[in-house]
C-alpha cells in the first residue's frame, strides 16, 4: 500500500471506532435502567483485567487501562444525567430516528431490530418511549405496527408527521457519472423509480435504509449508492450526491410516540379502537356519534381481529381533547354501543413541514 491508500485505511478505521463507541455509549445508557446505580468497582475491574489481557505487538497494557480509564469514565458521566430514551425500529439513520429528532432533540435515540422490540421494552420501563410509524400517505397503514396497538396496553402520548425526502448517497471518492448500483429498501427504491430510471442506475433491494448506507460505509462498494435519509450522511461519512429524489414531493409518514402512562398534558387529537356488532348500520351509528357532535374523524381503518373470519378492530383518530364535554360524551356513548373499546390516549400533534 502507499501513502494515500494507508491513510485512507486508517480513517475507516476511525470511523468504526467511533461507531463503535458510540454503540458502547448506548449501551451504558441503557445498563442504567436494568442496574439501578452508575458506579461498579468489580465490573469496571473485569473490564480492565480484560483489555490489558486482550492488549499484544503496539498495544501495551497501561495504554489499554488508560484508554479505558477515560472510556468508563464518560460512561459513568452519561449515565448519571439520566437521559430520556426513545427506541426506533431500524438502523441509525432511519427516518424513525429524523422523526425521534424532531419531535424531541433531547431524547436519546436507541435502534431496535424489530417494531415488537420497541413495544416490549416500553412496556417493561427499559426505555421511556418508542416512536413508531403508523401511516405514509403514499403507502397507507403500517400494519404490523397497528396490530401492534391492538395487543398493547401502551398509550399514545404525541404525534408528528414528517415530510420524506430521499437522498442519494455515496462514498466520498466515487464520481457521480461512475455510480451503476443503488441499494435500499424496497420501498424507498419504488418511491424513486422515475429518478433511477433516468439516470440508468440499477436497483437492489436491501432490507432497510440506513442499513444499505450503514453497509456502504462499511464494504465500500465501487460504482454503488444508496437511497437514506439525510441523516446517514453525516452518520456514516457519506457525500449527498442528490436531494429530493423521490417522485412524489408529498410523501409524508405520521409517527405516534408511545409510553407506558398518558402524558397528562392536554391534547388535540385523540385515539381509540373498537369492535363492531355484526348488525345493520353498526358502523354507520358510530360515525353518527362524531357527525351529531361535529367531531372531525382524520381517519378511521379496519384491521382484522385475529379471532374469527369477518370480525375486525376498527382505528379512529378524531380532533379533540378527551377534557371537552363533546368527546367524552361520545367516546362513553362509543364504549356502550360497541362490543371492545379501547382509548389509546389524547395528545398534541404537529408536522414537520421542513426536509
Amino acid at each position: 500500500m502507499n501513502l494515500e491508500e494507508i491513510r485512507k485505511r486508517i480513517d475507516l478505521i476511525d470511523f468504526e471506532l467511533m461507531q463503535l463507541l458510540n454503540n458502547r455509549m448506548e449501551l451504558a445508557v441503557r445498563s442504567k435502567r436494568l442496574k439501578g446505580y452508575v458506579t461498579d468497582a468489580n465490573r469496571e475491574q473485569e473490564i480492565f483485567d480484560t483489555v490489558k489481557r486482550l492488549s499484544h505487538r503496539l498495544i501495551g497494557p497501561e495504554f489499554s487501562e488508560k484508554l479505558y480509564e477515560q472510556i468508563i469514565g464518560q460512561s459513568k458521566m452519561i449515565q448519571e444525567q439520566d437521559f430520556r430514551l426513545v427506541g426506533f425500529q431500524g438502523e441509525h439513520g432511519a427516518y424513525s430516528e429524523v422523526a425521534c429528532l424532531a419531535y424531541d432533540s433531547s431524547l436519546i435515540p436507541i435502534p431496535f431490530k424489530e417494531f415488537h422490540e420497541v413495544f416490549r421494552d416500553v412496556a417493561a420501563g427499559r426505555i421511556d418511549a418508542g416512536m413508531v410509524p403508523v401511516e405514509n400517505s403514499l403507502e397507507g397503514a403500517v400494519t404490523q405496527v397497528n396490530d401492534l396497538l391492538i395487543e398493547t396496553d401502551l398509550k399514545i402520548v404525541g404525534e408528528i408527521s414528517i415530510p420524506v425526502h430521499h437522498a442519494l448517497l455515496s462514498l466520498p471518492e466515487t464520481e457521480y457519472r461512475d455510480l451503476k448500483v443503488v441499494y435500499s429498501h424496497p420501498q424507498a427504491l419504488a418511491q424513486c423509480r422515475g429518478f433511477i430510471e433516468r439516470h440508468g442506475l440499477e436497483p437492489r433491494p436491501f432490507y432497510d435504509t440506513a442499513g444499505a448506507a450503514r453497509m456502504l460505509a462499511r464494504e465500500r462498494h465501487e460504482a454503488t449508492a444508496v437511497i437514506a435519509s439525510k441523516l446517514c450522511a453525516n452518520l456514516y461519512n457519506l457525500d449527498i450526491t442528490q436531494e429530493d429524489i423521490e417522485d412524489h414531493s408529498s410523501n409524508t409518514t405520521r409517527f405516534v410516540v408511545l409510553s407506558k402512562n398518558s402524558s397528562g398534558e392536554n391534547g388535540d387529537k385523540c385515539s381509540v379502537l373498537f369492535s363492531l356488532k355484526h348488525e345493520a348500520g353498526a358502523l354507520f351509528s358510530v360515525l353518527k356519534l362524531f357527525s351529531d357532535r361535529e367531531i372531525n374523524l382524520t381517519r378511521i381503518e379496519s384491521r382484522p381481529a385475529r379471532t374469527e373470519l369477518g370480525n375486525y378492530v376498527f382505528f379512529s383518530d378524531f380532533e379533540g381533547s378527551d377534557t371537552d364535554g363533546k368527546v367524552r360524551e361520545a367516546m362513553k356513548l362509543l364504549a356502550e354501543k360497541v362490543v371492545n373499546f379501547k382509548f389509546l390516549g389524547c395528545y398534541k400533534s404537529w408536522r414537520r413541514e421542513g426536509a
